[in-house]
């Protein structure tokens, strides 16, 4: 049987080099493409260990260790025990990870027990087939790209979960509650009082809307449904309109209500808000509804905060 050992090792080197990138994707590092070459050259080197007489070194649970370990320094050095102690953790969940997705997908797609005389035969053919190279060489980057995607929508929702406060807005006698996102780039105000202005998703709070109201909010050109309008509503007193800017969209105005007061719960505080505009959206704020509303981040500066009991 010939053993190439060249192929053998680039596989591996090529392996610990998307491990260690995907890993310093997962911790935010700064990616130095220098120590992550050489970092992978010592992990895979383990594969001429394997052939020489320190193969004890590839074999033995503490020897592999300490070659994770020392490709972990290489790759992003040690600037403290915390930091080394995360990249080490961040290397072995990323490793796991990509590794059980292979091997379950390998086994998922691969039937390897018989049925003979009421008795599972099992049949073990290996890795060393052309199918499997196949398969590893087509499934190790399928799972890569699949667990960075992951790992960046993680990373992603737990952002949005940091920002997402609860929002009540009263208006005269009526009241609702709504999930906000505090958005840094949210920076529309009302061109006459300075308000800063927060979108909610009319269509979150339809049943709180005075109809005429709704059905301007709803219209494409809302300046034109408001100079038709010969119909009042209870309303009317609080409405502003808010022009805006979109890309590829000049002079684009958006219907706003001037509430009675605005409370925003974050963090064990409130936040009351007197000076502010409540922008009424025509379109879904968020696809997977984790917000319905986008606060300004002004409305939580120079406000009166007490503490949540």
């Amino acid at each position: 049987m010939s053993i190439y050992l060249d192929v053998i090792w680039f596989l591996n080197f090529s392996f610990d080099l998307f491990l260690l990138l995907l890993t310093s994707i997962a911790l935010k590092r700064k990616k130095m493409k220098v120590r992550l070459v050489v970092a992978a050259f010592i992990g895979s080197s383990v594969v001429l260990f394997m052939f020489s007489p320190y193969s004890v070194i590839a074999t033995n649970p503490i020897g592999k260790m300490v070659i994770s370990i020392l490709m972990v320094i290489v790759a992003f050095g040690f600037k403290k025990f915390s930091y080394f102690f995360q990249n080490v953790l961040a290397f072995y969940f990323v490793t796991f990870m990509v590794g059980g997705g292979m091997i379950g997908t390998h086994f998922f797609f691969q039937s390897e027990t018989n049925y003979l005389d009421g008795i599972f035969l099992t049949n073990s053919t290996g890795f060393g087939h052309p199918v499997s190279w196949l398969f590893i060489l087509i499934g190790f980057p399928t799972i890569w790209l699949f667990s960075k995607k992951q790992i960046e929508g993680v990373e992603s929702k737990k952002i949005h979960h940091d920002q997402i406060v609860s929002v009540s807005i009263r208006i005269e006698q009526t009241q609702f509650t709504l999930k906000g996102l505090i958005d840094s780039g949210n920076q529309l105000v009302d061109p006459i009082s300075r308000s800063p202005v927060m979108i909610i998703d009319i269509f979150k709070v339809k049943e709180y809307i005075p109809e005429q109201l709704l059905k301007q909010a709803l219209q494409d050109d809302v300046m034109k449904s408001i100079s038709e309008d010969d119909q009042g509503h209870e309303w009317e007193h609080r409405v502003r309109i808010i022009p805006y800017r979109v890309v590829g969209k000049e002079h684009q105005f958006l219907l706003g209500l001037k509430p009675d007061e605005v409370t925003i719960e974050m963090n064990n505080e409130t936040f009351h808000v007197q000076k502010t505009i409540v922008g009424l959206n025509r379109t879904q704020l968020s696809s997977e509804d984790e917000y319905e509303c986008i606060v300004h981040p002004k409305m939580l500066q120079g406000q009166s905060v007490q503490n949540v009991s």
